[in-house]
Formats: C-alpha cells, structure tokens, sequence
C-alpha cells in the first residue's frame, strides 16, 4: 500500500536537495560601456507552496533566494548536515554505488528506465530532455480522490554536483549552484487528498 507519509518525505527530501542544492549565478564584470547594455543576470528565487484542503484551507508558501540559501547553508552544523553537504547512511542504500549508477544514466540514451504497473501503485523512472524523472501513482485507494502522486523532475547536471563530494557525502552547495544556471523549471509535485505540495524554481520573488 501507498505509505502518503513516507511519499511526502521523499518529496521533502528531494525537496531539500533542490533546497539546499541550488545557487548563486555567474558573476560577469564586463566593461563599463558593456555593463551598460548587457542587462544584469535575474536572480534566481526556489519556491514551495503546500495547500492543505483538510486543514480549513491552509497554504503555505516558502520563497528563497538560492543566494540566501547557499550562504546560509554552510552555517548549519546538525545530525548528517555538515558545512553544506550531506553524509549518507550507507546501511540504507543496501550496498549501492550511487556514482556508478548515475555515471550509467547520464551516459544512456533518453528513454524510460523502469516501468512498474502494480494494483497498489505504478512507478516509472526515465530520462528525457538532460532530466532525471520519476513518477509514483498510488492506486492502492478505491475512490479517484483519495489517490496520491508523486512527480520529481531533476536536472542530470544537479544530480552530478550533488554527487561531487565523494562516495558518502552530497554536496548541497555545489547543487546550489548548478542549479542557479536552470530555467524556469518544476522540480517537485505531490498531489494526494490531504495536500498538495509543489517545488519550482524561477526568477520572481512570489511565489503563485
């Protein structure tokens, strides 16, 4: 069965990789007579709203200047949360080598890599257009409503700075900042009956 809990965890997970992994944009000083017609580089703002229809209609909307977070970041010193990475608890990947299976996927041809159809959930995995996207449908409830999805969309180049820190760690930071280079993009949906969580990264300081 659909565990909604654990699926909203990995979102907010994934979430606080895109968090904590994205900023700060390439700084140019061009010539004066450039700098005057070269218009300056839009800061890049990560956004997160989650809409709670059970709970009287709240919505929560977080808006962060991936500057901020890459500033702030490295302050925080807690649990597995060290100078702006992550250490990995290698007991929960049951002996797989993160490095060499993303190495394999970058190298691959777009396509879809795993496809599960089951009656509780259907899952696929793939890659397409420099992406790494998986998508868990719940089925496991019988009325349409009460289903849950979980939809995650991340840049391949992400992922790679994620994983520059070494074989048990993550580099947020370094995420941060390959992702300040991304376009207006969706990283991160959730929909079930009970909420609604959705993470996306563009140049405005509002978020919907």
């Amino acid at each position: 069965m659909f565990n909604r809990t654990k699926a909203h965890g990995k979102a907010t997970s994934l979430l606080a990789t895109a968090l904590f992994v994205t900023t700060a944009s390439l700084l140019v000083q061009p010539a004066a007579f450039a700098q005057a017609s070269t218009p300056a580089k839009a800061e890049r703002w990560l956004h997160v709203r989650v809409v709670n229809p059970d709970s009287k209609g709240e919505t929560v909307r977080v808006n962060v200047p991936l500057e901020l977070a890459e500033s702030i970041l490295p302050t925080i010193n807690k649990e597995r949360l060290h100078n702006g990475k992550v250490t990995i608890d290698q007991g929960h990947l049951n002996d797989v080598d993160l490095h060499a299976l993303m190495n394999a996927i970058r190298n691959a041809k777009d396509g879809e890599y795993v496809t599960v159809q089951g009656s509780d959930q259907d899952i696929r995995v793939a890659k397409q257009g420099g992406r790494l996207l998986v998508h868990v449908k719940d089925k496991s409830r019988g009325e349409s409503t009460k289903r849950s999805e979980v939809e995650v969309k991340i840049p391949m180049h992400v992922i790679d700075a994620l994983l520059s820190a070494g074989k048990n760690e993550l580099d947020v930071v370094a995420a941060l900042h390959a992702l300040a280079a991304q376009g207006d993009t969706e990283l991160v949906s959730v929909k079930s009956d009970e909420s609604t969580v959705r993470v996306w990264l563009d140049s405005k300081n509002v978020g919907d």
